[in-house]
């Protein structure tokens, strides 16, 4: 099909990787787990350690969301003064040049502490006029720019959504005009800008604004060509015409507002790259969406598995219900298995990606799988949570450590590409462009025309296909069992099943981009669920990755059965949706007969492994800490999350003192009723006075554990309540 130039644009943007060679059919698994694991330098370690750890210490989650409505002052200061705001600038500016994965442990550990503050961190890191400088500024603007957002002297933004074009970027009406005006009495070439932005990050405390806009040339002063197309320019906010200020309400704290510009003029060095990146917007928008999508949003995600997991884990240890730990109810396992198997392969695929971004990647395709799946498992993991923690999860106040969060999942969920766009467009329309082997080369030679490359790329591809369909066949006969594996134990199962599916899924996708063509691109039902299966087998590969990475721990298999087991049957469900909604029936039926011959092969993770999983979230184990690892912690009973991790520390103490209790007394033993049964166990010589301690400390942390926080009646619940009581008289 024809391509727009912002659609050429997005395909050409990035690189492919590993996803790359999912898309054969045959992926190399002694390539991928040769790369190495990403590792932290000294100095990340330590600014973790330090700064990041201080910072985390300095906020209220309460307090910033519904109390300021914006960072203290204090953290403010405490943020540009420590390099925050620099983390991907180079040192030779003032920045701290961090790796991708040290720039996302950051953003991991702030993110279990306050969203809003990790937004206002993230932002800077990722898309906007740092990293545009960086790739495509000129010596000057990076001299100029780079120390003073290093420094936080400046604050950036980057406005490119218009109220008419969200997704549709490439559309936005938002417009710049060559001409000429005096500035400091020396005529001066330049843009006339007008705009109207919403939804921009940091735009109402911004002092620099980058800005997306179409540009023109009504009067040929550049050059014969009108429409010039996008193109990026630097703007300072204090600029005549330039409107600030305003905030929208997102639903937390960070500072997010519109601006709006009337008559702006900016001369042609204000252009990121200068006059020669005029019409190039598009493409340095893409290029480093890239990697800016592959690391802040994804770390969020997983921030939010890791606080949940630890959290519902610790919650449902020390919360009692009929007498035992609602942890040991199997609906709450289930629920806490959901919870850890999501985090153990968000994390996964952070960490494989990140990884991959300090190796050169700039992974266009798989940002976009990390956008999408992880932040849809960050909105299933606090769905989850606030179903084992009830009321206790959703009354807002200091205590509660979900409902901020959970409120903000909207917002991760929307920006830098809507999920439902990205699902049903992106993953594959994008994917199968670019990952393919021969696929990118015959629309190019289509396009120009050159039919000797085109028929060579062709029938090479059918070749593949025909391969592809021989290979499906034969692992589908026996159960994989013909597919090398790279190890031996219990992981071996799964890298033989992926082969099988990926193999499975080269054919079934190229079936459908032989057979229907361009129609395909209008089919995103079947765009989104050959996406779902491409996303899968990366997930997955990530786990595997993640599994050796780590000196495959026995312990962490429960989590890797959980997240292979549900990805193998999402990929399954997923290939069987497309074959059964094929718009040539007939064929569909004679693809699935190839793919599954004897029909569905996958189960979705047993009872036994979820039982699994919930044992390690309920107490404090090394697989548990190593699920949980980079998140803020801290065992403070006045902090949220510490004064959960108090009361199960207190719970575990006294639990042998406890179990003597109620085997003595031969009845429960509830927070409220335990000094009379402290009482009768001493006198009995039951338990000792240390034990007796040890249950006392018990009950005061659990009740306060378990408290949620109340108010003063105000507005019209005050009013209410003051009809009740004159009704009462």
């Amino acid at each position: 099909p024809p391509m727009s130039e912002t659609e050429r644009a997005a395909i050409d943007a990035g690189t492919v990787w590993w996803d790359a060679e999912l898309f054969t059919g045959r992926p190399d698994w002694q390539k991928l787990l040769g790369t190495p694991p990403p590792r932290l330098s000294e100095e990340e370690q330590a600014f973790l350690d330090g700064p990041v750890e201080t910072l985390c210490g300095m906020l209220n989650d309460w307090q910033i969301t519904h109390e300021l409505n914006d960072l203290p002052v204090e953290v403010w200061d405490y943020i540009k003064n420590n390099g925050f705001l620099g983390m991907i600038i180079p040192r030779e500016y003032g920045g701290l040049g961090f790796s991708a994965r040290g720039h996302s442990e950051v953003i991991v550990k702030i993110a279990t502490r306050s969203v809003g503050t990790a937004v206002t961190v993230m932002v800077p890191n990722s898309l906007g006029p740092g990293e545009l400088l960086l790739a495509y500024g000129t010596d000057e603007q990076k001299k100029h720019y780079l120390p003073r957002l290093a420094s936080g002297k400046d604050i950036p933004c980057f406005a490119l959504t218009n109220p008419f074009a969200g997704s549709d970027a490439g559309s936005i009406p938002d417009s710049g005009v060559v001409c000429k005006q005096e500035v400091d009495g020396k005529e001066t070439l330049g843009f006339r800008l007008n705009w109207d932005k919403r939804y921009i990050t940091l735009a109402p405390v911004a002092s620099v604004m980058g800005l997306a806009f179409k540009a023109y040339d009504p009067d040929g002063l550049l050059g014969d060509t009108e429409d010039l197309g996008i193109t990026c320019v630097l703007i300072p906010t204090d600029t005549a015409g330039v409107e600030i200020g305003s905030r929208h309400d997102p639903g937390t704290a960070f500072q997010n507002g519109p601006t709006r510009g009337k008559d702006v003029f900016v001369p042609l060095d204000a252009l990121i790259g200068g006059p020669e990146m005029i019409g190039k917007g598009w493409t340095m928008l893409v290029e480093s969406l890239s990697v800016g999508r592959a690391i802040s949003l994804p770390a969020q995600g997983v921030a939010n598995g890791k606080l949940t997991a630890r959290m519902t884990g610790a919650y449902a240890r020390i919360r009692r219900q009929f007498g035992i730990p609602i942890g040991q109810f199997e609906g709450v396992e289930e629920a806490l298995a959901r919870i850890g198997g999501l985090t153990y392969r968000m994390d996964a695929a952070r960490l494989m990606t990140t990884g991959a971004i300090d190796l050169g990647e700039r992974p266009s395709v798989l940002s976009a799988i990390l956008k999408y799946h992880l932040t849809e498992s960050m909105r299933t993991c606090l769905d989850t949570a606030l179903d084992v923690h009830g009321g206790r999860g959703v009354c807002q106040g200091p205590r509660n450590y979900l409902a901020i969060p959970h409120a903000c999942v909207p917002v991760a969920i929307t920006v830098e590409g809507a999920n439902i766009l990205t699902r049903s467009m992106i993953i594959f329309g994008q994917g199968a462009i670019r990952c393919h082997p021969y696929l990118l080369t015959e629309m190019r030679a289509a396009t120009n025309g050159d039919l000797a490359t085109f028929d060579r790329a062709l029938f090479a591809h059918i070749g593949l296909t025909g391969s592809n369909k021989v290979r499906a066949l034969l692992l589908g006969l026996t159960g994989a069992r013909l597919a090398s594996a790279p190890r031996t134990g219990p992981t071996r199962k799964y890298y033989r099943q992926l082969t099988r599916m990926s193999a499975a899924f080269a054919f079934v996708a190229d079936s459908a981009l032989l057979l229907l063509g361009g129609e395909l691109k209008r089919r995103e039902r079947i765009s989104a669920r050959l996406g779902d299966v491409l996303s899968h087998l990366y997930l997955s590969s990530a786990v595997l990755k993640r599994h050796e990475d780590d000196g495959r721990p026995a312990a962490d298999l429960a989590w890797v059965d959980w997240a292979l087991s549900d990805s193998l049957v999402t990929i399954e469900n997923s290939l069987i949706a497309v074959l059964d909604n094929f718009p040539m029936r007939w064929m569909g039926r004679l693809l699935k007969w190839v793919v599954f011959p004897f029909g569905r092969s996958y189960r979705v993770p047993s009872d036994k492994t979820e039982h699994q999983i919930a044992r390690l979230m309920l107490e404090p184990s090394a697989a548990r800490d190593r699920l949980t690892d980079g998140m803020y912690i801290n065992t403070d009973p006045a902090d949220p999350v510490g004064r959960i991790e108090h009361a199960l520390e207190r719970t575990l103490a006294a639990e042998p003192a406890l179990r003597k209790l109620r085997n003595s007394l031969k009845k429960r033993i509830p927070p409220y009723a335990s000094e009379q049964a402290v009482t009768e166990g001493l006198a009995a010589g039951v338990i000792t006075d240390v034990e007796a301690q040890r249950v006392r400390e018990w009950a005061e942390a659990v009740t306060d554990a378990i408290q949620v926080d109340e108010f003063e009646a105000k507005g019209a619940s005050a009013q209410r309540a003051g009809f009740a009581r004159a009704g009462e008289a």
